[in-house]
């Protein structure tokens, strides 16, 4: 039973609109083969980072999909987004899970493959 006026007719604070990240340059300037291995690699070892793989599987095609799709994601995985691009999420034991700019966007100084 809840009131119009209660916190979750109101939202519910985890689920805050996901932006997409900001803009960032890469060290050096990357191929976008160089990216996706680097992602890949990211994907393959993520698990042993800590946290559950159904989280980050969850976190992998959230980020793959368009904001709405990546939206619906996350909150039927039941993921926290501490910071709306998803760089700091949580699950709901409080497990961390970190995503690097890289595997969020592409770098502005991205050169195409020869």
């Amino acid at each position: 039973m809840g009131c119009t006026g209660s916190s979750l007719a109101k939202g519910d604070e985890n689920s805050k609109k996901l932006r997409k990240p900001k803009h960032w340059k890469h060290s050096e300037p990357i191929t976008r083969t160089q990216l996706r291995q680097m992602r890949d690699e990211f994907w393959d070892t993520a698990p042993h980072y800590g946290g559950q793989k159904e989280i980050w599987d969850a976190l992998r095609a959230a980020v793959e999909a368009d904001l709405t799709l990546a939206q619906a994601i996350v909150e039927s995985a039941g993921i926290i987004v501490q910071i709306p691009d998803m760089t700091i999420c949580y699950d709901e034991r409080g497990a961390k899970y970190e995503l690097p700019k890289y595997v969020l966007s592409e770098p502005t100084n991205l050169i195409h493959d020869s």
